[in-house]
């Protein structure tokens, strides 16, 4: 997040369910299918992902961390998630405490987590059929509905609906807001959360609210000259562009492509179509939204420059402004390229910017499924951040805010904007905590893709695929990236000859690909598709070895600085509750597995011994990622 005050200030302003006979029609049906397909097809795209609930995780680390989410979206009280809408649109709160952190009543944008909880409970609900969560979302909508009925009597223009006066929006067009507030951030996630009940859920009243939410927006914006609007968005607005070209795609309706493309910001896209980096000193997660919006209006509408925008801001920020585990920034700001040794602190890799970038990495592969680098920083981010931004110990599954890098840095202890140094259940509320809620909901969503008639195999996971369309079922079992192999089990009408292609990441060698035991006579090559391709029979097993070595990932800056891979796993040093004051210099050299069935190694550093284990387990000790290597920097 950003906003023009200090957060200091802002901690200190913030101090501080709807009966089910009203939640709404609904369309359609099955949790294993979008309820609500979208009009309009999708431009450009050779490759497509499964349904949310095509896909289920089996026992593993990723099914944990979607029941802790699951347990905290199942608890948590929809009356209390309504009290500001309730209080601004001038409605009873029902009796309902006031949430505190970045929900708090005197918080500047308070409401922006909300869309959030709407659409991990309609994920969810797509993923598992959990009506308790679906229930809690169109409870929600229920109570949004009646907020924004009652515009007139509050004095607000019709359609709006937010937890603070629609004044902060007239501040805001004549620069005058210095409440910190980012007016269209929150309405961003409200409109996304809306859309996502529609079209899991197949609420018809979240598809009404939504659309007189964005009929709103609309006459907003339209009122302005081009030249006021590109000062407006100098002002954080999330990804206005992503929600509203989505909202073009679902209806079929142009105005609301109309509406997403003022939303363009020419000052971040026009050196990005010229391939320039200009990211230093901006406000990171205020641009990937950005870019991801300029992905979905390419696939929109074709124009190539919407392509170049996402796909040139998606290389720079992964080649020169990412960290070893997948994440970028410090203090929530790109800095000069390539600038990583340096900025080793407690506050890098905002955990929204990287949940962002595997949205965008995600709209990028369905346009080059060929790009095999795409899914491997995918997993790079998705494993080494993003599994152990969860506190395992935590049954909510609460998150970090940042992920400190810094020598002898720890998970859960500061820094965390709005109190606290993991998300509470009532108490923070921050970006973080919400895009949180999304990310352990839908793991499974980049698994697999298709391709006509083609599977591709993109991440290694213990899952089942039931590709309905074709009546075939995938089951993926491994303990990767305990192990190298994965198994890919093949049943149902797998009759004919079709392809499957298989992700070779760039870090392996000798990955080899067989079926029935069978090593098969097909190309591996490291940073590739393997494409298996023959006539199926049910009961089909396809193994795949993807051999794994140590390799020290020098940083971009510094090649005396590195972090230690083993496969696609980054190794942090175990130092308990000993501060470092500076990078321990690690022989190199001594880097030993000490297990044959987990991943725990040992190495020398400063002299002594330290023991080594998956970073995305680093929890409850403190650690270091980044190492001192002297110069030898070696595989």
């Amino acid at each position: 997040m950003s906003f023009s005050i200090s957060r200091r200030h802002l901690l200190q302003l913030a101090g501080a369910t709807a009966a089910a006979s009203a939640t709404g029609s609904f369309l359609g049906g099955s949790p294993a299918h979008a309820a609500i397909p979208p009009a309009r097809a999708d431009i450009g795209v050779s490759a497509h992902p499964f349904a949310l609930g095509q896909v289920r995780l089996t026992a593993s680390r990723w099914l944990d961390n979607q029941n802790r989410t699951r347990n905290y979206l199942r608890f948590v009280d929809v009356d209390r998630l309504l009290y500001n809408f309730r209080a601004n649109h001038r409605l009873s709160t029902n009796g309902a405490a006031a949430n505190g952190g970045w929900d708090a009543p005197t918080f500047p944008f308070r409401t922006h987590v909300q869309g959030h909880f709407l659409t991990a409970w309609a994920q969810l609900y797509a993923v598992t059929g959990d009506t308790v969560c679906r229930d809690k979302a169109t409870s929600m909508v229920a109570g949004l509905a009646r907020c924004q009925a009652n515009n007139s009597a509050a004095g607000f223009s019709a359609g709006y609906l937010s937890g603070y006066p629609e004044s902060d929006f007239t501040a805001l067009e004549q620069r005058t807001l210095n409440n910190g507030n980012v007016p269209y951030y929150t309405i961003h996630k409200t409109l996304v959360g809306l859309l996502d009940v529609w079209r899991h859920i197949g609420s018809t009243q979240a598809r009404d609210v939504l659309l007189a939410l964005a009929g709103w927006v609309d006459r907003r914006t339209g009122r302005l000259s081009g030249q006021q609007m590109q000062t407006m968005l100098q002002t954080e607005f999330g990804g206005m562009n992503t929600v509203l070209t989505d909202l073009y795609q679902q209806t079929g309706d142009a105005r609301w492509l109309t509406v997403a493309q003022r939303f363009d910001h020419a000052a971040v896209f026009d050196p990005l179509a010229s391939n320039q980096d200009r990211l230093n000193g901006l406000h990171a997660n205020t641009q990937v939204p950005k870019w991801i919006g300029a992905a979905r209006e390419y696939k929109a509408t074709g124009t190539t420059r919407y392509r170049d925008i996402a796909t040139n801001a998606w290389n720079f920020c992964v080649s020169a402004h990412t960290y070893a585990i997948g994440g970028n920034s410090q203090a929530e700001r790109f800095r000069a390229p390539n600038a990583i040794a340096g900025y080793l602190n407690q506050d890098t890799c905002e955990s929204c910017n990287t949940f962002n970038m595997l949205t965008l990495t995600r709209e990028l592969f369905a346009l080059d499924p060929n790009r095999a680098a795409l899914f491997d920083y995918y997993e790079r981010a998705w494993l080494n951040q993003m599994i152990g931004q969860q506190n395992p110990a935590d049954n909510h599954g609460h998150v970090t805010y940042f992920t400190p890098l810094n020598p002898g840095g720890r998970r859960g202890v500061g820094p965390a904007w709005g109190g606290g140094t993991w998300s509470t259940d009532y108490g923070t509320f921050w970006c973080c905590q919400g895009t949180g809620l999304e990310m352990h909901t839908r793991l499974m969503d980049s698994l697999y893709f298709r391709s006509d008639s083609t599977l591709i195999v993109n991440l290694f996971v213990p899952s089942v695929l039931t590709w309905s369309e074709r009546g075939i079922t995938v089951t993926q079992t491994t303990s990767y990236p305990s192990s190298d192999t994965t198994t890919l089990h093949v049943t149902g009408n797998v009759g004919g000859t079709w392809a499957m292609r298989i992700r070779i990441p760039a870090w392996t060698t000798g990955a080899t690909v067989s079926v029935n035991g069978v090593v098969q006579p097909i190309a591996t090559a490291p940073g590739s598709y393997a494409t298996l391709s023959r006539s199926w029979t049910s009961g089909d097993t396809v193994t795949v070895r993807l051999p794994m070595r140590i390799i020290m990932r020098a940083a971009n800056d510094n090649a005396n600085v590195a972090a230690i891979t083993y496969g696609p796993v980054v190794l942090s040093g175990n130092y308990g509750n000993s501060s470092l004051s500076s990078l321990p210099t690690l022989n190199t050299s001594s880097i030993t597995r000490t297990s044959s069935s987990s991943l725990a190694f040992t190495a020398t550093a400063n002299g002594s011994s330290v023991h080594l284990g998956p970073f995305h387990d680093a929890h409850g000790h403190n650690y270091t990622v980044y190492w001192a290597t002297g110069g030898t920097v070696r595989p």
